[in-house]
């Protein structure tokens, strides 16, 4: 398998902390449990590709990480919002001594990832959503063991910890069963159980819900909370796709693309700062295809849309809030039928536009 770095009260300490401090650097605390500085990963393309042509045109190196600079203190739940291919997962991987930087340093709890690996390894764990691990021919409580004996976990520690972990994701019934007869939810659900048994200082999960039902997913999300609440220096850096659960969950997100971060904040603070344009949601009838000339109306400052099976939904923003008037009018002139207009608050995907010019699940042509 390869080197594994084996990788709801009124008012909890989330949301206590969000009311009360400023900087989240106010802390006290001299060492960060991550810090990046000028952080840069560089690939080579290969000259040859099995199977698929070389793009003659295209450059001989690709970026993957451009000069990030990051600061997470202890005790923060801290995510990384991007689209597919905007660095999160190499950042993650510099981070657990999987990758080494091209340029700049990281280290973790005050140790550089790259000169002193051997020491952040024991202190680290990671999470990928999606990942095939364990072993097929053991049970699910003989993999999470041998992982967790791998760590230098006591038997006592270890026991306590498999059982409480394969309650909280609902595999207690399958403890027994091999891994080969799981089916993929189940496995991803022992693959997030192996992050936690060896209760790891600093916590890294790379989309940690990907592929989980509603039901699993949530009872997922209020285990972080109490998790982290349970020691107060315990770090955990989240990447995620859904952005209700990085607002529910973080206490700072990075918005980063194409390897560079573009804004850092906490979520209230991301949405008030796109809250100076007002924002309309148009719901028009199938068929409708002059949305594309309401980014000219004078005042409209961005325009995004979705497909339905029944509709086609349009989100506008406005320099000026008076310019819903010919967004309206420009849509009727051109055909288009409207069957729902109405002015919404900020989202967390509208903080992630503003920035990347798109949606998670939308591509830049788009």
């Amino acid at each position: 398998m390869g080197f594994f770095v084996s990788l709801e009260p009124a008012i909890d300490r989330f949301t206590f902390k969000r009311l009360t401090s400023g900087s989240p650097y106010n802390t006290g605390m001299s060492t960060p449990a991550i810090r990046t500085d000028a952080l840069t990963r560089t690939y080579r393309r290969p000259k040859k590709r099995w199977g698929k042509p070389i793009d003659p045109t295209a450059p001989p190196e690709f970026v993957a990480l451009d000069g990030v600079t990051l600061e997470v203190p202890p005790g923060e739940l801290f995510g990384l919002l991007g689209p597919n291919g905007a660095g999160k997962t190499t950042l993650i991987k510099i981070l657990t001594t999987l990758l080494s930087p091209t340029t700049g340093q990281a280290w973790v709890d005050g140790k550089d990832v790259v000169t002193e690996a051997t020491a952040v390894r024991p202190l680290i764990n990671m999470v990928s959503g999606g990942e095939s691990s364990g072993y097929g021919i053991l049970t699910v409580r003989e993999n999470l063991w041998l992982f967790a004996r791998i760590y230098g976990v006591g038997a006592k520690d270890a026991k306590a910890r498999i059982e409480r972990m394969l309650a909280v994701v609902g595999l207690t019934d399958k403890g027994n069963s091999r891994v080969s007869h799981l089916s993929t939810g189940q496995r991803q659900k022992m693959n997030f159980c192996r992050g936690f048994i060896t209760d790891p200082k600093v916590l890294f999960l790379d989309e940690p819900t990907l592929g989980l039902d509603v039901t699993s997913a949530r009872a997922i999300r209020i285990f972080l909370r109490e998790w982290m609440a349970e020691k107060t220096d315990r770090t955990l850096l989240l990447t995620t796709h859904y952005m209700a659960e990085a607002d529910e969950l973080c206490e700072r997100l990075a918005i980063i693309d194409k390897g560079k971060v573009l804004a850092c904040d906490s979520p209230a603070a991301l949405k008030r700062k796109v809250q100076q344009y007002p924002i309309y949601e148009l719901s028009l009838a199938p068929g409708t295809s002059s949305f594309a000339e309401v980014g000219n109306v004078p005042g409209v400052h961005l325009v995004t849309h979705t497909e339905t099976p029944n509709t086609r939904e349009l989100k506008v923003a406005l320099t000026d809030e008076s310019a819903v008037g010919g967004v309206v009018q420009r849509l009727v002139e051109s055909g288009g039928k409207i069957l729902t207009l109405k002015k919404v608050e900020p989202t967390l995907e509208d903080v992630f536009i503003e920035h990347v010019g798109h949606g998670l699940e939308t591509p830049p042509s788009a």
